[in-house]
């Protein structure tokens, strides 16, 4: 990554956790080198059993912990922690724990955020662990190419419609899109408190598209920053609980057309997605937990 010269805004950190257990040590410890300054971090617990928000608390002076009271989903715990911060805070970076952050990624999220005064969310470059690109960066789907990659993006990954939906046509480069991973984001307060959020009605995933949807259309830009990068270890709850999570997910995908697509004379179109989508469900919870069986007995 090239040399940035540090942008000072004040800053903080949000992360959410649920049993996350050697990720958050991963994650606060690379945050040291993300950013000239050390931001204050707050932990938006979920009802974690495993002891690590609480000790993170206790090394990190910088990290405050609040306890949602049970779990709430991503996009409400999020919440909860950004409203912990200070008034004064102008921009929040919001990430999972289980994001190593890169050295320079904030410093260089915070510059771009200066040459887009507009920027309602900036987004870095994602590298999976296995050192591949995550498609992190994506146009806000539509009835029929959300719909075609929800159904057949697994089975059939090259179809044109989850194509589309990832932008694989693009190069990476800086440039304002539909949406971005909420992964990790750096978010402009105002902008964040303007479309009052997360939809907290989305238990976990698609909450960053519904995000990135509602900013867009309130006059706000969603921005890549690929010279920004973090390595993100995602899924580690998902693939510990495919019954909730695969579930959760298409129950969101649905409640995200649903939403966009109200009105009596679209009800066929609502109950068609609903039952595509559960079906979808079903036959995704079945692979999952074969795969997790085979896992086990190998």
């Amino acid at each position: 990554m090239d040399t940035l010269t540090p942008v000072t805004a004040p800053l903080a950190v949000v992360t959410v956790t649920y049993s996350s257990g050697a990720y958050l040590e991963t994650f606060l410890r690379s945050l040291a080198d993300a950013s000239a300054t050390l931001p204050p971090v707050v932990i938006a617990d979920n009802g974690s059993d495993d002891g690590a928000p609480e000790a993170a608390e206790e090394r990190y002076d910088n990290v405050t912990l609040v306890r949602t009271g049970g779990n709430i989903g991503y996009g409400g715990a999020m919440n909860r922690g950004v409203a912990e911060l200070d008034p004064e805070i102008e921009f929040v970076a919001i990430a999972n724990p289980d994001v190593e952050w890169r050295p320079g990624s904030l410093d260089a999220l915070l510059a771009a955020a200066q040459r887009w005064p507009d920027a309602g969310a900036l987004g870095p470059l994602i590298w999976e662990p296995d050192g591949s690109i995550y498609p992190s960066a994506r146009r806000v789907p539509d009835l029929v190419s959300g719909t075609g990659h929800a159904l057949l993006g697994s089975v059939w990954p090259s179809n044109p419609w989850t194509a589309a939906y990832r932008e694989d046509d693009a190069e990476p480069s800086e440039r304002v899109v539909g949406w971005l991973s909420g992964s990790c984001l750096l978010v402009r307060r105002s902008a964040f408190d303007a479309v009052g959020g997360f939809d907290a009605r989305y238990f976990m995933y698609m909450e960053d598209v519904d995000l990135g949807d509602r900013l867009g259309r309130a006059g706000w830009q969603n921005v890549y920053v690929p010279h920004a990068e973090i390595v993100h270890t995602k899924g580690h709850a998902a693939g510990r609980n495919p019954e909730k999570m695969l579930p959760a997910h298409h129950q969101s995908a649905y409640r995200f057309q649903a939403d966009r697509n109200p009105g009596p004379w679209r009800a066929p179109i609502r109950l068609a997605l609903r039952v595509g989508l559960a079906v979808r469900s079903r036959v995704a919870v079945r692979a999952a937990r074969r795969a997790l069986d085979r896992d086990h007995r190998s």
